[in-house]
């Protein structure tokens, strides 16, 4: 039986457990293999310290965070702000999704308040497209993968694109029961309070959280904490029907009946 593997990708440091770390522990949960990889370095997020310095220690942060999901982490690729819809980063990233060889891909929402965050959306679907093409050249080279891959996207931080309309799931994924874990993972980003608390006006990063899943759960009219997530258009990446986090989660996974595939959300 092929081995079931799951990839998050996410910009920042921190992203990934505010967003998509419950999906990845019930995934886990259901006998996936989990794998992380923040593409930047979180080096720009901090007032005290020098970038080495911060890139340093986010780095240290985010290997805790991700031994606490039960997750490889693959280390980040890019300074802040310098994720880039590109070549040579894409071949990069190619290269990640070919080795990984994952079935399920997590990444950020297409829309969303940032061009980091934005970019990354681009930059995977991109990677897991060319993931079958063998005369596409990453970087290091991997030989390219068979296989369906199906690419879920996150709901934005905030709940909300750059022209701060709400952006609505199709899914919802029940983490309540793996809450407590998810907030342990952020919480390993320590460097991250004042940081956030001075340039975006978070009190609390972890009551931020949580205040993200409660609506999200309040979406679904059904569970308490939630992840909310929309497939990426099949061609290319996956039979049409194909939804693998419904099949491995079952009743911890909702399809939204007010979502309809091919109608704009925002």
């Amino acid at each position: 039986m092929k081995q079931r593997r799951v990839l998050a990708i996410a910009a920042h440091p921190d992203d990934i457990e505010f967003m998509m770390a419950g999906t990845l522990l019930e995934l886990r949960a259901a006998g996936y293999e989990v794998h992380y990889l923040n593409i930047a370095d979180g080096s720009c997020g901090s007032h005290v310290e020098n970038a080495e310095r911060t890139r340093a220690r986010r780095a240290r942060e985010a290997r805790a965070a991700a031994r606490i999901l039960g997750a490889r982490h693959h280390p980040s690729l890019v300074q802040d702000l310098g994720i880039y819809y590109e070549p040579r980063l894409l071949r990069r990233i190619t290269a990640i999704v070919r080795k990984v060889a994952p079935s399920i891909v997590l990444t950020h929402s297409p829309e969303d308040y940032m061009e980091d965050h934005t970019n990354t959306a681009r930059l995977v679907a991109t990677a897991v497209f060319a993931r079958g093409m063998p005369n596409y050249r990453s970087n290091p080279r991997v030989a390219a993968m068979d296989g369906d891959v199906t690419l879920y996207h996150a709901l934005p931080h905030g709940l909300r694109d750059a022209m701060a309309r709400s952006v609505i799931p199709e899914s919802f994924v029940d983490v309540s029961g793996v809450h407590a874990v998810k907030l342990s993972a952020l919480a390993a980003h320590k460097s991250q309070q004042r940081w956030l608390t001075e340039t975006q006006g978070m009190s609390s990063y972890i009551t931020d959280m949580e205040t993200m899943s409660r609506a999200v759960g309040k979406m679904s009219r059904k569970f308490r904490l939630a992840e909310g997530w929309r497939r990426h258009n099949a061609l290319g990446f996956c039979s049409e029907d194909a939804d693998p986090i419904r099949a491995a989660l079952g009743p911890k996974y909702l399809l939204n009946p007010r979502y309809s595939r091919g109608s704009r959300h925002t």
